[in-house]
């Protein structure tokens, strides 16, 4: 990685351009484009961004995007190589216990059940409006307790 970040640095400097203006161009942290240059990976948290940030710091200082993007794939897969499996399971297990979750996709996932109250109480719902429904029309063709037509409602 540090062969990287100091490829681009190097073509920076030999282009003329700030890193101020290299980041005001390419609307990306300072920072960020220091941090790439000096190699400094473990200062972002998603390597893909890190990825397109290169990809795309590569491009505007006119390198060979593909080329750096090989490196950057080759260097980090060295890199994650050398972390034993036991540790990533380790690791996976110590957060699936503070998510309080069991390890899964989330196209295995289990979707999430209600209760039978939670039906029961649609049921009584849609019962109660039903029968309010039934009220409010009976309510309408009675008057004076006396059941009438349309006709014999109208008043001449």
């Amino acid at each position: 990685m540090d062969r990287i970040g100091s490829e681009l640095k190097i073509a920076r400097e030999q282009s003329g351009v700030s890193i101020e203006e290299a980041s005001s161009d390419l609307n990306i942290n300072v920072n960020f484009l220091l941090n790439i240059e000096e190699g400094k990976i473990g200062c972002f948290k998603d390597i893909f961004e890190l990825k397109d940030y290169i990809n795309s710091y590569a491009k505007y200082l006119g390198l060979d995007s593909e080329k750096l993007m090989d490196e950057f794939n080759e260097y980090m897969f060295e890199y994650t190589s050398k972390i034993p499996v036991k540790e990533i399971e380790k690791l996976a297990k110590k957060e699936a216990k503070e998510e309080g979750n069991k390890i899964s996709s989330p196209y295995t996932r289990k979707p999430k059940k209600h209760h039978n109250g939670y039906y029961i109480g649609i049921y009584v719902v849609i019962i109660l409006l039903v029968i309010l429904a039934i009220v409010w029309s009976v309510k309408q063709i009675t008057v004076d307790n006396h059941i009438t037509s349309e006709i014999s409602y109208v008043r001449i």
